[in-house]
């Protein structure tokens, strides 16, 4: 009778593993704490500026000696007007699709011919590199009312054809991003 019970136990056990239970518990290892506001208003953006094409040109592919080159600095602007007084500053997320061979980057759309290239975001000063899906710098906004009453704001960055391969094929080149601000 022992040695039966003792072979039902074993195969209960055996059929608990096969199926994924487990019998451990688990305790906590930290705990993660979310905070934030819920604003009653944001500000508006510029409906010239909310949806826009920013034109890169027309770039020979001998602008691109090696993989990481970057050509056709293009400075745009995401202009902010109305801002409540709740808000002090504001920053950018540039969202997409990444380069396979750079995630840092906006790949190309489907159905592009040109290969090995896709679009990098920058601050300002077209220096500092904004990685896609990170944010940018954040910048003062003006919320007073007083001689501009839509208190414009306009956050500058530049965009440029960076390679992600030495050797870049000429053909169409052109890529979509969706923008999310974030108020501070």
């Amino acid at each position: 009778m022992q040695m039966k019970l003792n072979s039902v136990i074993r195969n209960m056990v055996m059929a608990a593993a096969v199926s994924g239970i487990t019998f451990a518990a688990s305790a906590a290892d930290g705990q993660i704490n979310f905070t934030g506001t819920i604003l009653d208003s944001a500000c508006t953006i510029d409906t010239n500026t909310a949806n826009q094409t920013v034109n890169l040109g027309k770039i020979p592919k001998s602008s691109f000696n090696a993989a990481g080159a970057v050509a056709a600095a293009t400075r745009f602007s995401i202009v902010l007007n109305n801002c409540p007084a709740a808000v002090t500053s504001a920053s950018v997320k540039f969202d997409g699709t990444a380069d396979s061979s750079d995630t840092n980057i906006l790949a190309l759309n489907s159905g592009q011919t040109a290969k090995g290239v896709g679009v990098a975001f920058y601050e300002e000063d077209g220096i500092t590199a904004i990685p896609l899906a990170t944010q940018s710098k954040s910048i003062t906004l003006d919320t007073s009312t007083g001689e501009d009453p839509a208190n414009s704001n306009k956050m500058t960055f530049v965009a440029k054809y960076k390679a992600t391969q030495a050797a870049v094929v000429a053909g169409t080149a052109n890529a979509t991003s969706d923008f999310t601000i974030t108020y501070q």
